[in-house]
């Protein structure tokens, strides 16, 4: 194997490369790896294939690293040519590292399934993707997590299209496959034979690379293709395999399966996989019961209300569902009672199902993972504090960050304008479990179901109504997060001591908690970087918050009318302050904050508006000044915000139901390209030309804003929230050349939409939400080529007419409520 290794280590070695690139030095290389019968001889054989195919691969990118020196291009160009070969290269390394490990799955052809929840999907992959009027090659896409239904899904579409393409195969991928096997798995498959292609006397398995390859392009030649990649691993292995099938316009479709979101690679429409909702799980765990116990059962409505809550626990992930179902099919077929059985679920043959995907992560998106027990079960989490309890465990700020998760479907983002996540509930179990075996986390349960952990790290306390013992858990000294979650007096009774173990505790988050007042000796928490108290019921915050030297991120957002005294000044250390509705005695200094981010929200009357001051808070990227009425003096806010060099978030928000001012003066804020406005507003302002993604709240705007909004020529993203009185909304010819999404809700009165010719061209997702008076759509909805996603939210009798008009039957995710 050191032979091998030998030549990668070459090949990826750039100056060498170049400076040998005339010599035989290449030829070399390719002889001798295509003559490495004497390491493949000890193999086992099908590990011997397996690493025989891996190295045609090898071959191939040597051949294309030969080309590139042949055409005698200079030192920069071929290093950059050079470089998408060397990651191939990196990546085939990997998967020789692993290729005695790897794992086959099933194919397309597998025994009947119980299928459930996925007509509506079916629908629109096959009618509305695959078999539209489009003559265009196209790559579509099944995104989700492990045991989702991905492959079931892709399964049910490749029997729906059969007939219906001349040409039809199924690879299922895994970490080892080769190019080589795809290719030839390809050329098996199709349906003709690939006859005179091929010399009668030759196979597949000693020809190389690029003979494969221009036999598969001769067979896919002129014809109209479908093909399913289920298992896509690697984005660039599926990036290699795109350039090979032909993509001329017959109508060919390529369909691939997998857990990863990729950006290098066009891809005309993702369908991302939810997890099922109760009834679906139901009518599932139903169906898969009576095909294992060979009887159709019936369950009164108390057990149908049991069964249904006993496989909440299993969130709606089919994989979960199905192993229950085969769990009590078995206990049923011994004898118990379904009374009995619906009492209790064991999900640890789901966990371990599920343990490859915690496995695959790499090592900076692991502790991201764990870290994610602090939540509770089913959380809408919050990207922002999210970022910040990690950032606030040690991480690396510069490299945080939820896309990773989100792009690998381990976290869900849900709807909405701000980015929020959810993780499904089995995997969090699965968190757990992890965070127990791996940092030393701990559960304590005020019912006695408690977790305790030997050398406990990470700490999250679960009340209820039951009394909670403090000295069950006093033992804090090695503790570094604490999250409290439930209601009630926990701490109300807690004694001075309680906190003093706590000495190395980074994290203290008590949001929804309901506590009523702050203890002194919270500020003796000298190593805290997170304190989260959201919504409760806060009064005074204690002047001892000042010790905190250490603090980056404090939330006290949502305790109404909470007192601040003059404390924020000594917190050097603070990046992310969040509060509302704070009464201020004295101002509350934040130019004394140099590291700080984001700031809301703070007063228009509380703001500091001397330039020295503000020279000081040269990273703050994100603020909300609210109170803004007509008596603000909002240019002076403006050419005061102008000075901060890094702002590019700003939120105004008005002051009760009282108007905000004119804000033309905002065109000062050139940096500023978000832009959210939550107040009443005579006009909108006439100077937003840098404004990329615009929300307009409760604005309740008289004239329409559309001939305004239209004009800029950067907007991406506008949502709009009661924002206009009036009937009628006109978006002229060739308007909003840009936005890629629009969201209209709560327009009470509105009754008419009219949209011009060659308006919106790259409108991707439209969204109207409560507008009960708007009966119709334009009729230009309908032919909107980029428009993929289009949700409503009316009356049972418009949604109905909606349906019936045909206008939105040509877009892909088309969700009409109710």
């Amino acid at each position: 194997m050191d032979a091998i290794w030998d030549i990668i280590n070459e090949l990826m070695d750039a100056r060498y490369i170049y400076e040998n690139i005339n010599s035989s030095m290449l030829e070399a290389k390719l002889e001798e790896m295509e003559n490495m019968s004497y390491f493949l001889g000890r193999l086992e054989s099908g590990e011997r294939s397996k690493l025989k195919y891996l190295i045609a691969d090898l071959v191939e990118i040597a051949q294309d690293v030969a080309d590139i020196g042949c055409e005698g291009t200079d030192m920069d160009n071929f290093y950059r040519e050079l470089n998408p070969l060397q990651d191939q290269i990196k990546m085939l390394k990997s998967r020789m590292i692993n290729f005695a490990t790897d794992e086959k799955r099933g194919g397309g052809e597998e025994a009947e399934e119980v299928v459930v929840g996925l007509e509506e999907a079916m629908k629109q992959l096959v009618e509305k993707t695959i078999l539209n009027k489009d003559m265009r090659f196209q790559t579509l896409s099944i995104k989700g997590m492990i045991g989702i239904g991905k492959t079931t899904l892709a399964r049910q579409v490749y029997k729906a299209v059969e007939g219906q393409f001349q040409r039809r195969a199924w690879v299922c991928l895994s970490s080892g496959t080769s190019k080589k096997e795809i290719l030839m798995e390809l050329i098996q498959q199709m349906e003709v034979g690939y006859g005179g292609l091929i010399e009668r006397d030759s196979s597949l398995e000693e020809m190389d690379n690029r003979s494969l390859q221009r036999i598969l392009r001769q067979h896919l030649q002129g014809m109209a293709y479908f093909i399913v990649f289920d298992n896509t691993l690697e984005e660039m292995l599926l990036k290699s395999i795109l350039k090979v099938l032909p993509r001329e316009e017959c109508g060919s479709r390529l369909l691939f399966t997998s857990c990863y979101e990729y950006r290098r690679i066009y891809v005309y429409h993702t369908h991302e996989m939810k997890a099922l909702d109760s009834d679906k799980s139901w009518r599932l765990f139903l169906k898969t019961i009576d095909k294992l116990t060979s009887v159709e059962n019936k369950f009164s409505k108390e057990l149908e209300r049991k069964g249904k809550e006993m496989l909440k626990k299993c969130g709606g992930l089919p994989i979960a569902i199905l192993d229950v179902a085969r769990q009590k099919a078995k206990q049923r077929l011994s004898g118990m009672e379904w009374e009995e059985l619906f009492d209790s679920v064991d999900l640890r043959e789901s966990l371990k199902l599920l343990e490859p995907m915690y496995h695959k992560l790499d090592q900076l998106e692991k502790p991201r993972f764990l870290h994610m027990s602090h939540f509770k079960e089913n959380a809408i989490i919050r990207e922002e504090k999210l970022e910040q309890i990690w950032m606030a465990s040690g991480f690396d700020q510069a490299r945080i960050s939820a896309n990773g998760l989100v792009s690998q479907s381990i976290i869900d983002v849900l709807p909405g304008g701000k980015k929020k996540f959810h993780l499904n509930s089995v995997l969090h179990m699965l968190c757990i479990q992890k965070a127990e075996e791996e940092m030393g986390f701990e559960i304590y349960r005020s019912n006695g179901d408690s977790r305790p952990s030997q050398n406990p790290r990470h700490r999250v306390i679960h009340c209820g109504r039951e009394e909670f013992k403090h000295s069950t858990n006093q033992d804090g000294k090695h503790l570094i997060s604490l999250i409290v979650h439930g209601g009630g007096g926990y701490l109300d009774n807690a004694s001075p001591s309680y906190w003093e173990s706590f000495e190395l505790l980074k994290i203290l988050d008590m949001e929804d908690f309901g506590i009523k007042t702050l203890w002194d000796d919270i500020g003796k928490l000298d190593e805290l970087r997170y304190l989260g108290l959201r919504n409760n019921y806060i009064k005074e915050v204690p002047r001892s918050l000042g010790g905190l030297k250490n603090l980056q991120a404090l939330d006290i957002y949502l305790n109404f009318l909470v007192e601040m005294p003059d404390i924020i000044r000594e917190m050097g250390c603070l990046r992310n302050l969040y509060m509302r509705d704070v009464i201020c005695r004295k101002p509350l200094k934040i130019d004394a904050l140099p590291h700080l981010e984001i700031l809301t929200y703070i007063s228009i009357y509380d703001w500091t508006y001397e330039a020295s001051c503000l020279e000081t808070m040269e990273i703050l990227l994100k603020l909300g000044v609210e109170e803004v009425d007509e008596d603000s003096d909002v240019d002076k806010l403006f050419a005061s915000l102008a000075k901060l060099v890094s702002l590019d978030h700003l939120i105004l928000k008005g002051f009760r139901f009282r108007s905000m001012p004119c804000l033309d003066g905002i065109g000062a804020l050139e940096g500023v390209f978000q832009l959210r406005l939550d107040g009443h507003l005579a006009r909108l302002p006439n100077s937003l030309e840098g404004i990329s993604y615009l929300t307009l709240v409760n604005s309740c705007l008289n004239e329409d804003p559309m001939p305004v909004l239209e004009k800029l020529p950067n907007l991406q993203e506008l949502k709009l929230r009661n924002a206009y009185t009036g009937r009628e909304m006109v978006i002229q010819c060739n308007g909003f050349p840009w936005l890629s999404v629009l969201c209209i809700n709560e327009l009470w009165n509105l009754r008419k939409m009219q949209i011009g010719e060659g308006a919106m061209p790259f409108l991707r997702e439209l969204e109207i939400k409560n507008c009960p008076r708007l009966e119709t759509l334009p009729e230009e909805i309908g032919s909107m080529e980029n428009l993929k996603k289009f949700t409503m939210v009316t009356t049972k009798q418009i949604a109905t007419k909606i349906r019936n008009s045909g206008l939105t039957s040509r877009i892909v995710e088309e969700d009409i409520y109710p």
